[in-house]
């Protein structure tokens, strides 16, 4: 339900749509990074992620921050 309700308010804010996004942040050399203890406590497994995302943790976040132009953590 959340995920409908999520998709709505982009459309609604003419967002483009997260598989936009993702493919746009591929296109542009963007690295996404999962977050492994995140996914530790959610149970989640790499299977689950789409294609190319990568695993990491506080120690990758901070090794890409300090050299990129940008980094969200979300």
């Amino acid at each position: 339900m959340g995920a409908k309700i999520i998709r709505s308010i982009m459309n609604q804010k003419v967002i483009l749509s997260l598989e936009e996004l993702i493919e746009s942040a591929k296109n542009h050399a963007f690295r996404i990074v999962a977050c492994l203890m995140s996914m530790n406590i959610l149970g989640s497994y790499q299977e689950e992620l789409i294609d190319g995302v990568e695993l990491g943790g506080v120690a990758t976040f901070i090794g890409s921050w300090e050299k990129s132009d940008m980094s969200l953590f979300i």
